[in-house]
């Protein structure tokens, strides 16, 4: 069976998750991607076809030319249109594209969500090269956030507090993205959470999900996360009740959103797995092969009733951060410790003698801690004391 597997830059999703699991599951792979040298680098041994993957007529055009397919599949958050359309081209199991776009699509995403009366909140689109001026005529409820329509990983993400910052804010985003479309919504407080699914259009498993601890205003960059076996049902209820008015239960998700006043509303639905190393340790926290589940819900396989997922675990990850640009010239490097019963795991994500400018984005990320056991408070112990031993050193 061969599988088609859409990607932009190689991810540790991509090269440590779905590859190894679909090699597990026996499966052909070809990876379709618009940087081939870099995937040819990092998976010399799999069989990799440039295409402009942005485009899913080129996607269908490239697969039609080659071998016939059995699942067309990504986890990129840019692709899931393309992979979508492309798979049901073939007629295989896949996303509703539509579903896809909502969730891609932030405006979109909340025009679908008030018109079927899952949640409305106040939001305006900004029209890629339209002057930010045409805003100061809306009645935008203050404080609001500015974002890309379509953006990830908190890029360009900000807090505003007036008419005048608004204007300032729009207008520096258009310079770096003048092709983007924006999005101005207003700012939804509680306390910020995800919830990770996984569904086979019949069956949906709740896989638990993370508290988020952020950066201060007014960015939004995404610094430790701690796992919550659990939410509150009534907290699920409403998040799921929200996700199936997007038409969003096939595959993978990973949706954020805030509680407050026992409310829950969504900040944004990202139609994948969760990334930046939290799948991983997913994974090995649960003890399932969420990987190779992921893969056979795509391959038109059902999903068990139960899928035996361990419950009594604990986790936390940590996203050490450039506080300011230049050149990293010191960093713990790779550790793998197994101290009080937690496996703490480093992964450094910028290399020494790399030079960066500081984005106020998860591009500021030095490395990645990852932290699991089975009580929550020698977990939090570990991580705190393994931090504080560290040093990360930037020069200007």
């Amino acid at each position: 069976m061969r599988l088609y597997l859409l990607a932009l830059n190689p991810t540790d999703s991509v090269t440590e998750g779905f590859l190894p699991a679909a090699a597990r599951l026996g499966l052909d792979i070809t990876v379709l991607t618009d940087q081939p040298d870099s995937h040819r680098r990092t998976c010399p041994d799999i069989e990799i076809l440039e295409c402009d993957v942005h485009d899913f007529r080129a996607v269908i055009t490239r697969i039609s030319t080659h071998h016939r397919p059995d699942a067309v599949f990504t986890n990129s958050d840019h692709l899931q249109t393309q992979a979508a359309l492309a798979a049901e081209y073939f007629g295989l199991p896949a996303k509703d594209w539509r579903a896809a776009l909502r969730a891609k699509d932030k405006a979109h995403m909340r025009r679908h969500l008030a018109l079927t009366g899952a949640d409305t909140v106040w939001s305006t689109e900004l029209p890629a090269g339209q002057e930010p001026s045409v805003l100061a005529a809306l009645d935008v409820p203050y404080p609001c956030v500015a974002k890309p329509r379509e953006g990830v990983a908190s890029e360009d993400v900000v807090l505003v507090g007036d008419g005048e910052e608004l204007l300032l804010r729009c207008k520096e985003i258009q310079t770096r993205r003048p092709e983007a479309a924006l999005v101005v919504e207003e700012f939804l407080a509680g306390e910020l959470y995800t919830l990770e699914t996984l569904g086979d259009g019949r069956v949906r498993h709740v896989l638990g999900g993370f508290h988020t601890e952020l950066s201060p205003p007014p960015y939004f960059i995404e610094e430790r996360l701690t796992f919550v076996p659990a939410h509150p049902e009534p907290v699920v209820e409403q998040i799921l009740a929200q996700l199936d008015a997007l038409g969003v239960g096939f595959g993978a998700c990973h949706t954020e959103f805030v509680v407050h006043e026992d409310r829950a509303r969504i900040i944004e639905v990202n139609y994948r797995a969760i990334g930046d190393q939290c799948d991983l340790l997913l994974a090995q926290l649960l003890d399932i092969p969420l990987f190779e589940h992921i893969l056979r819900t795509h391959l038109g396989e059902p999903l068990p009733a139960d899928l035996g997922a361990r419950t009594d675990g604990a986790a936390r990850l940590e996203y050490p951060c450039a506080q300011s640009a230049g050149t990293l010239v010191s960093d713990p490097g790779v550790v793998d410790l197994d101290t009080d019963g937690v496996k703490l795991t480093y992964r450094p994500l910028r290399g020494i003698g790399e030079r960066h400018e500081l984005y106020h984005t998860n591009r500021d990320y030095l490395g990645v801690l990852r932290a699991t056991g089975t009580d929550q408070a020698t977990v939090d112990r570990v991580v705190a004391d393994f931090l504080a031993a560290q040093r990360w050193e930037i020069a200007p």
